[in-house]
């Protein structure tokens, strides 16, 4: 809702500063981040700095503090400097007066109130604004309870703030109730200052020094003072239900047990650094042992045998590597799960592609990747009801998760559902993404990246209720033949992996379609692409989804699975992109057609080089792929043709509009092409491996957008496209699997 009072400091700061501090903002009557820049802007600009920021930095805390350490009606140097005040409280929610200029009793008593809320009202007695005061009064956060903030947090943050504002390196921190970064940081910081660091060396990092101290500083039943309080913070911090006290006594005691053991930690009920360090930084101790481990290295037996050494049970391996070049042994090696069984540990999954930003994630990746990761789990061996982590490995922010992750597991979850829940769905990633994909029920287990400390989502997180391993250190176990570097996991027992596997499916060439599994493939490629907004009865289109289906993939199956074992080329190349084009054509397409023919037989002229028949190409792509290949020796028995001639255009355009073996075998030529980097055509791109059966995720997309073209829609069909294929190629998989 709209506030006629931040309005009318908004139109102050445009009208007062917009001409010198390099931004106006909008005049809506809603505080935001920009009009809060725009203020602290306006008050570097009274303070005399020449480069002005939105921060309010060093520079800003030094100049103000020099020139105005206390701000009162005696001592604010204008009208002007006032109203900044003046606006930033009533952006805080707080009486500003009347925007005056006048440091009066209505604006002494909303910065008592502030420094009240703050709980800085004893450090900072009186009605003066000191710098630090100010510096909270132009940010974004709040004093009070926000969002179902909780009291006990509060109480903690506004303790932090009475206790420790007066150090050089500390910031007053919100008091809403909720935990985050910097209340996180506040907390290090007021370990490193009761263990006597001085201002300049305490930095907020859980660094040795802080480590070593906090070791001879356990806490335990009948401790009191002010390190018992910093351990119940920090209990609190964790939502731990705690009181929030000075002395450790039997309630605090048993809730810390309930911690310990939740966190798979010694349980001893002291405040010892074991559990410290894990209410202070998501990774915790880092010299502890976990029962877990992963790795993008090859289990053999030698380092099987290092492993159980080391105490380890459960082993994370990915079912898949992104790249043809990196880390060669990132995904799961032919032989390996057996020698995993073999020694007697088990196996946890991880499906991980290159999504390393919020762009990567969607529904539509998390259909394609549901049911990509279903593909490589039978491949692999993988039994019914194991339990897949599908990876989220980038500093997701809040909204990142709500527009983007959530959706990608809601793609997931109906991909694997659509193939009747044979696996389970776990979630690999930061703290918060954890706790937010179990609670919009998409996931049942959590793989915490808690090395990640610094990522947003693990900073002032608490561990997932439902935490199955927590990544807390990389280290290098062994030597010789059994020498191995993991990332070492504590275990909760919430998931144990497999130990026996299926014989792996392996690397076959395709075959036809057993006709046990044509129905459930119809069905199944329906569903998917009900899923993206086509409807089973074409809306618009021409063809309803039964006939495209019918036409791609049954009635050329012989034909598709000759060129499949001819050009090394997985059917479900083939049949993707003949499907998707057939699923687009329109009327307007097919009226198209008929102006081209009509064209052609009255005046022998080839007039618009529209895509036709059933794979919609065009004559031009058509010639140029052929063209290639047949110069590459990949095909045989057509003439090399002019486009610059109609006749040549008009002869292979209307092969592929009425032969529709001539436009799927046209379909191998023109991936060919692409795949060769489309040498002569409009696409750019580098020549790829030659086509071949173990394409990886990212050269199976690559295919389907190249056939497409070299601009949009072509990349964020491309994505669609790739889902569709794993569809498709979960039954061709099954028929030769048979």
């Amino acid at each position: 809702m709209a506030d006629e009072m931040v309005r009318r400091a908004q139109q102050f700061v445009n009208a007062t500063y917009g001409n010198t501090i390099g931004m106006t903002v909008k005049e809506d009557g809603r505080t935001g981040w920009n009009t809060m820049y725009a203020l602290t802007r306006a008050l570097q600009y009274e303070l005399g700095i020449s480069t002005l920021s939105n921060g309010f930095g060093p520079t800003t805390m030094s100049a103000l503090t020099s020139k105005f350490p206390k701000l009162n009606d005696a001592t604010v140097p204008s009208a002007n400097f006032c109203r900044i005040i003046q606006s930033g409280l009533y952006c805080k929610g707080y009486d500003g007066g009347d925007l005056d200029g006048k440091y009066n009793s209505r604006v002494q008593a909303a910065v008592v109130k502030l420094k009240t809320d703050m709980g800085v009202g004893d450090t900072f007695p009186g009605n003066d604004l000191t710098p630090k005061v100010f510096k909270g009064l132009l940010n974004m956060d709040a004093y009070v309870t926000v969002n179902s903030g909780s009291a006990a947090i509060r109480g903690v943050q506004q303790w932090l703030n009475w206790r420790y504002a007066q150090r050089q390196d500390f910031s007053i921190i919100p008091c809403d109730g909720h935990n985050s970064r910097d209340v996180s940081k506040s907390m290090l910081l007021a370990v490193q200052y009761e263990l006597g660091m001085a201002d300049g060396t305490a930095n907020g990092v859980f660094g040795q020094g802080t480590q070593a101290g906090l070791r001879n500083h356990t806490v335990y039943l009948q401790s009191s003072g002010t390190w018992v309080s910093l351990f119940s913070a920090a209990m609190i911090l964790n939502m731990r239900p705690v009181s929030f006290s000075g002395t450790f006594n039997s309630e605090l005691a048993d809730a810390v047990r309930a911690f310990q053991s939740f966190a798979n930690l010694p349980v001893t009920g002291n405040g010892d650094f074991p559990t410290w360090a894990s209410l202070l930084v998501s990774y915790g101790d880092q010299s502890r042992k976990g029962e877990a481990c992963d790795g993008v290295t090859r289990i053999t037996p030698a380092r099987a045998a290092t492993l159980k050494a080391e105490g380890i049970r459960y082993v994370g391996r990915y079912l898949i590597n992104p790249s043809t070049t990196d880390l060669p042994e990132k995904a799961i090696q032919p032989g390996e799960l057996q020698t995993i069984a073999d020694a007697g540990l088990r196996c946890f999954p991880i499906y991980q592609t290159y999504g390393r930003d919020a762009k990567g994630f969607d529904y539509i990746a998390g259909r394609a990747a549901g049911q990509a990761a279903i593909n490589a789990a039978l491949d692999h061996g993988f039994k019914s009801g194991a339990r897949i982590f599908f990876a989220v490995d980038f500093d997701a922010l809040d909204q990142d998760v709500t527009d983007n992750v959530l959706p990608y597991f809601k793609g997931i979850k109906d991909a694997i559902a659509d193939d009747g829940n044979r696996y389970r769905i776990g979630v690999y990633g930061p703290r918060n993404v954890c706790t937010r994909v179990a609670e919009a029920g998409h996931s049942s287990a959590s793989f915490v990246s808690d090395m990640s400390s610094g990522f947003s989502g693990n900073y002032g997180y608490p561990l997932p209720e439902d935490w199955a391993y927590d990544q807390v250190v990389t280290r290098a176990i062994g030597s010789g033949d059994g020498w191995i570097e993991i990332d070492n996991d504590v275990a909760s027992g919430r998931d144990t992996g497999e130990g026996s596997f299926d014989k792996p499916r392996g690397i076959k060439a395709d075959v036809l379609l057993d006709s046990s599994v044509t129905k459930a493939m119809m069905d199944d490629v329906g569903k998917y692409m009900e899923s993206l907004g086509y409807p089973s009865d074409g809306g618009t289109r021409s063809y309803q989804h039964w006939k495209c289906f019918q036409t791609a993939v049954v009635d050329h199956d012989a034909h598709i699975t000759s060129l499949s074992n001819k050009y090394n080329m997985r059917k479900a190349l083939i049949q993707t992109s003949c499907y998707w084009e057939m699923r687009h054509i329109t009327p307007e397409d097919e009226a198209a057609w008929e102006a081209v023919i009509l064209a052609y037989n009255t005046t022998g002229k080839y007039i618009r080089d529209t895509s036709t028949g059933i794979a919609k190409q065009r004559a031009l792509t058509l010639i140029g792929a052929w063209n290639h290949c047949l110069s590459k020796g990949y095909v045989s028995g057509r003439p090399i043709l002019d486009a610059s001639k109609d006749d040549d255009k008009y002869s292979i355009w209307k092969k592929a509009h009425d032969d529709e073996e001539f436009a799927l075998m046209s379909v191998c030529v023109v991936h060919m092409w692409d795949i060769d980097g489309k040498p002569g055509g409009d696409d750019k791109s580098p020549a790829m491996r030659s086509p071949r059966l173990d394409y990886t995720d990212g050269e199976i997309y690559d295919v389907l957008r190249r056939y497409q073209g070299p601009v949009e829609p072509a990349f964020s069909e491309a994505r669609k496209r790739l889902g569709l294929y794993y569809v498709m190629e979960k039954y061709n998989s099954i028929s030769r699997n048979l």
